[in-house]
């Protein structure tokens, strides 16, 4: 198996760039097929792994899943397999999917019960599962582990609506807990609410399918349960995680990149924070078009202390792109804080970057002050692993715009997020090998 790139960097790349339908996406939109027995069409759906294998769980569940183009499938979940949800394929195949989780709020919607294995997933830290285990159990699921099989078996044979105040804006907790509402008795009331742009996307197609769902882009959700849904078609949003690796990609190796079809109003505050690190950027119809820059300066605060750039919950920042920005800005004039809060782990791929020659003071698991370079410096090409998803496109990037060669081992990781990633970015001229 091929499972690493040789880049051979500092070529400068051209050209334009579609990016991928949105992966975050994905996992909910994919899940809520579960929830009629109605044909749903879905197009753009982006080719990795995390998809892959979650269309491939549905077809295992009973699913019946028809592939009309290269990202368009349709889905017919009439006769579902429930003794399935006991096997050990779905252990096997549940467990090593982080995304496995989000089908459990369907299934108890629609069936009144499901199982589901202790879920694997990315090194990034403990990831809790608790927001959507307790926003389940508010509306009337009782849970039940069995440590023997590593299973929590889950009764839900009565859901009724109810004021919910979730303890953190989960993305995929929100998500989970709307689609085990939509079907329940009565009306249910979700504050601190996630309200990023997929779980606007969802509820939108929740509502084609006849679900009454309002507060679409707020923190405060209101679900009247309706009996049943039907059929509907939806298209993705692109991934923006893509779209803000794409900026920094061109601002690190000084290149010229058209990013295509971005849906731009949906991108929140992406563009406004690379424009912060001085990268410049310009909107051309729905097109976001980065110009060659051989430099690009950090903006302080307004009384001259250093920029922060931080995560937070939609419309903040994206703790996905918080290493794009970390990488960024090792060759940017100027010094930034990249404060990591959401996740613990994200921040240790600096020691690669550091290897590198970049200039960063990891000052606890959480931040780091990344002194940039102004170009002055090429990052020198080293052999390295990709720890996570996000990272190790940071790293790729870093690679790309290196002096020399560099190996990334577990590109596995990188291609969970990023499709066809190698040829895509080929075509824009870079030196990029898989061996």
């Amino acid at each position: 198996m091929k499972n690493a790139f040789v880049i051979k960097g500092g070529k400068r790349l051209k050209g334009e760039i579609i990016p991928q339908g949105a992966k975050n996406e994905a996992l909910q939109i994919l899940s809520a097929v579960l929830l009629t027995k109605e044909k749903i069409t879905i197009s753009n759906i982006p080719d990795i792994k995390d998809v892959n294998k979650l269309i491939e769980l549905l077809g295992d569940m009973g699913v019946q899943v028809e592939r009309l183009s290269a990202d368009t499938y349709t889905f017919e979940a009439a006769n579902i397999d429930l003794d399935f949800f006991n096997s050990d394929a779905f252990k096997a195949k549940g467990g090593s999917l982080r995304g496995s989780i989000m089908i459990v709020g369907p299934l108890l919607a629609r069936f009144g019960k499901a199982s589901i294995p202790k879920p694997g997933g990315d090194k990034i830290g403990r990831r809790r599962l608790d927001t959507h285990f307790l926003g389940f159990e508010k509306l009337g699921a009782r849970f039940n582990y069995n440590p023997e099989n590593g299973f929590f078996n889950v009764d839900a044979s009565d859901l009724k609506g109810t004021y919910i105040l979730l303890d953190e804006a989960s993305v995929t907790g929100t998500a989970n807990i709307v689609m085990a509402a939509v079907l329940a008795k009565g009306t249910t009331t979700i504050y601190n609410a996630a309200c990023e742009p997929y779980l606007q996307q969802l509820c939108k197609m929740l509502n084609r399918m006849g679900a009454k769902i309002s507060g679409i882009g707020s923190n405060l959700l209101t679900i009247e349960g309706v009996t049943e849904l039907h059929g509907t078609e939806h298209r993705m949003l692109p991934d923006m995680i893509e779209i803000g690796s794409f900026i920094g990609l061109a601002a690190m190796t000084g290149s010229e990149i058209t990013i295509k079809n971005v849906q731009y109003k949906e991108l929140g505050i992406i563009p406004d924070t690379f424009r912060r690190l001085g990268i410049k950027l310009e909107l051309r119809g729905d097109d976001i078009f980065i110009p060659a820059q051989d430099h690009y300066e950090i903006e302080t605060f307004i009384d001259g202390s250093i920029m922060t750039i931080a995560d937070a919950p939609w419309p903040g920042f994206t703790p996905d792109l918080l290493s794009i920005v970390l990488v960024v800005a090792t060759q940017a004039k100027g010094s930034v804080l990249i404060h990591q809060k959401m996740f613990e782990s994200r921040l240790f791929f600096v020691d690669k970057l550091l290897d590198m020659g970049a200039q960063i003071i990891l000052c606890d698991p959480h931040r780091a002050t990344v002194i940039g370079l102004d170009k002055q410096m090429q990052l020198r090409g080293i052999s390295m692993t990709s720890p996570d998803i996000r990272a190790g496109v940071s790293l790729l990037i870093a690679a790309l715009s290196a002096q020399g060669e560099s190996t990334i081992y577990n590109i596995e990781q990188i291609e969970r997020g990023y499709q066809h990633i190698d040829e895509r970015l080929k075509a824009l001229g870079a030196d990029i090998t898989r061996i």
